[in-house]
């Protein structure tokens, strides 16, 4: 079996691990959270719910079938094990309880006026309030929530825990505070607010008030970010194919694979997951990673949107994965 990752993180992938009820399908995984019992949480698009799984891999539980649209984006479990899941197509964000009982919505269900056409990122022609297809939420220390509101606008959102919107920020551009697709977000222990800023090919650093600190640079597409509080930041990064144009780096000349990659909380890169033997649907190759979470033992989860990014766009077949658990190698 091939061990991915350098140093001392280095990672092998447990094929089988998932347990899906028979008959079932997920297709894409647009989220993955772990939490303090280390359960596994998925996010699915086909067919939308939540499903849950023990540690073991074995299947747990199913809700919010009658919940999502079928573009549900992301999964954050917070410290009290309360879920929220954010759907980018019905514009807004619930929080259930770890067994599936709603107790709070965020957004109107309607979007928010950015001049987004419905299609493309530069068609914002400014940031807007909640929201317009968000994409990811994270709990600060105080327990404030975090959104990064990104597929139809270019902001960061700060709710306090109860629901009431506090501050946003962001417009659309490259420069400091601006982004391209903000699509994931974490709150590290001493309040830094890190930001994947996709299309830019990098992570922003703000203040819990939102004034920009710094950019990581060794970034390619980040679509997702998770820190357990340990030192360690993780971030799970897409594909750029021939003649993809990042808005920070220009067209790609070549393909540059899909990555997970460690880094410590100043960006220093640590360890990185890379393809195995060119072949994104190899085990242990991430194809179009799109969210992970780590548990107590330092596993990797990590799920792929394989079925939009690989899949439908010929460049792979049907059966490439679309979530995988890598167990740490000691």
């Amino acid at each position: 079996m091939a061990v991915v990752g350098t140093g001392d993180f280095r990672y092998e992938v447990v094929e089988g691990w998932e347990q899906l009820p028979s008959g079932w399908q997920h297709k894409d995984v647009a989220g993955v959270a772990t939490d303090s019992k280390d359960r596994v949480y998925l996010i699915t698009r086909a067919d939308p719910r939540v499903i849950v799984y023990n540690k073991d891999g074995s299947f747990a539980a199913a809700w919010g079938e009658d919940e999502f649209t079928p573009r549900t984006h992301g999964i954050t479990v917070g410290p009290d094990d309360s879920v929220y899941c954010v759907d980018d197509g019905g514009h807004c964000i619930k929080k259930f309880t770890s067994d599936g009982k709603l107790l709070l919505t965020l957004g109107t269900g309607k979007p928010s006026d950015t001049g987004y056409d419905g299609s493309t990122v530069p068609s914002i022609a400014h940031g807007g309030p909640p929201f317009n297809r968000p994409t990811n939420l994270a709990v600060a220390p105080n327990g404030d929530l975090y959104v990064s509101d990104g597929y139809g606008n270019c902001r960061v959102h700060r709710f306090s825990g109860s629901g009431e919107l506090i501050q946003s920020w962001g417009d659309p551009g490259t420069g400091p505070g601006q982004f391209n697709l903000p699509h994931g977000i974490w709150v590290l222990p001493d309040e830094r607010v890190l930001v994947a800023d996709r299309e830019n090919d990098r992570v922003q650093v703000f203040s819990p008030n939102g004034e920009f600190i710094t950019e990581w640079l060794d970034v390619q597409r980040p679509t997702q970010i998770y820190s357990r509080g340990d030192g360690i930041v993780y971030v799970s990064e897409l594909q750029w194919r021939t003649g993809q144009e990042s808005f920070r780096n220009g067209k790609a000349s070549a393909v540059k694979p899909a990555r997970i990659s460690l880094y410590d909380e100043s960006g220093k890169l640590q360890s990185r997951l890379e393809e195995v033997g060119g072949d994104a649907c190899a085990p242990g190759s991430v194809g179009a990673p799109h969210s992970l979470a780590v548990d107590s033992e330092g596993a990797i989860y990590v799920g792929e949107v394989t079925h939009t990014f690989l899949v439908s766009r010929g460049h792979a077949q049907e059966g490439c994965h679309m979530f995988q658990k890598f167990a740490r190698v000691r």
